[in-house]
């Protein structure tokens, strides 16, 4: 198959399951193009297969805002062409979606033979924030009634979809997937000590957090949990990510005198290597389509402890891979974190119980095929 993939090159889960599934398909010879403003971060190096195609954005005076659906969509169709695409995969609804939609009908223009395929795949904010606006609810719609194929990334998200947009379409779940070899519990060797010492020097345990640092993240509340759960255990918070929030997260950890033992690392690819160090795992977020960063911390055989949310109880089971709780009891989140930590036989049942969740539902074979099944119901019109 020749597959354009289009999504937020940033910092986010969005990104990386496109870009990580671009990967995957590449690996199993299928051509796989990216058309997005800029490399997709985890897209380091060359691969083979794997394509890049960037998408310039015209400056006109006319134009109060850069007009860049319009300029996708004229990417897209180009790309198509050029490279004979058979379907392209959009991640997010908007803008992505409408664009994908406009480069098919130019494609069919030109070409009356050729069929370009989309398939849409719902992350969450899309439909949980984005349609909240009414003035985007009718074009969310037509994006996903006009597309030959949606997915969404859990049962929560399709469900809050029909709610919500009420489509016309079927919405296939595919849930995120993770690499249990590359996202693996820590192996003893010197670099990994090293690194361990350089965090907790004391052999204090480390609670993290990884995000885009947006607010329904909820980074104050991780915080808040830490100062809490430092009153009682030795411990370290090591944050990782970047965004709107770590000015304020890094004004309340002085606030809350914790300053000294908070860890700001920013932005960093090697995520996994840093998964694997943590003690527990928070994820308190306000509102969670399925919980990335939650799976990878499993896959590591982390414990997590995450807000009772979205998509969240859909990865995280309560008393088998961590603690759930609901948004903004940082008291409770506190209690079951400090209690994982203080107590070595509970945090291995549960490292244990997570790693083997993930390995038993989110693995990359399986959830792969599943695309690639998609792929070709879509490519041989069967109905869905």
């Amino acid at each position: 198959m020749k597959i354009g993939i289009t999504c937020y090159p940033t910092y986010g889960g969005s990104g990386v399951l496109a870009t990580e599934l671009g990967i995957e398909m590449a690996k199993r010879g299928h051509d796989v193009h990216f058309i997005t403003s800029d490399i997709p971060f985890r897209l380091a190096g060359f691969k083979e297969h794997l394509y890049f195609h960037a998408v310039d954005v015209m400056t006109y005076p006319v134009f109060e805002h850069a007009p860049y659906a319009l300029s996708l969509a004229a990417r897209m169709a180009e790309v198509a062409e050029f490279e004979d695409l058979d379907l392209l995969h959009v991640h997010y609804a908007i803008p992505h979606a409408p664009s994908a939609y406009l480069a098919k009908q130019i494609v069919r223009k030109n070409n009356r033979m050729k069929d370009l395929k989309i398939i849409t795949t719902l992350h969450g904010t899309d439909i949980t924030l984005l349609a909240m606006d009414r003035s985007y609810l009718n074009l969310i719609k037509f994006s996903i009634d006009e597309s030959d194929g949606t997915t969404a990334v859990s049962k929560y998200l399709r469900n809050h979809t029909y709610s919500e947009i009420k489509p016309n379409r079927k919405i296939e779940v595919i849930h995120n997937f993770v690499d249990v070899e590359k996202y693996s519990p820590r192996h003893t060797d010197a670099s990994c000590d090293s690194f361990l010492h350089r965090l907790a020097p004391q052999g204090e345990k480390i609670l993290m957090h990884t995000s885009n640092f947006r607010p329904l993240k909820k980074v104050g509340d991780v915080v808040r949990i830490f100062a809490k759960v430092r009153e009682s255990v030795r411990s370290k918070l090591v944050l990782v990510g970047d965004g709107p929030d770590r000015y304020n997260s890094e004004q309340l950890a002085r606030q809350l005198k914790v300053e000294d033992d908070v860890v700001f690392l920013g932005k960093q690819e090697g995520i996994a290597d840093l998964m694997s160090h943590a003690d527990v795992f928070l994820l308190p977020s306000e509102s969670e389509s399925f919980g990335l960063a939650a799976l990878e911390a499993m896959s590591c055989g982390v414990p997590v402890v995450t807000s009772d949310v979205g998509g969240l109880p859909e990865v995280n089971i309560a008393g088998e891979t961590g603690f759930l709780h609901a948004v903004g009891d940082v008291d409770g989140m506190a209690k079951s974190a400090a209690a994982i930590l203080a107590d070595d036989t509970l945090a291995q049942r549960l490292g244990e119980g997570a790693r083997q969740r993930v390995i038993d539902n989110f693995g990359t074979d399986a959830i792969v095929e599943n695309y690639l099944k998609y792929y070709q119901r879509i490519l041989q019109g069967e109905p869905l």
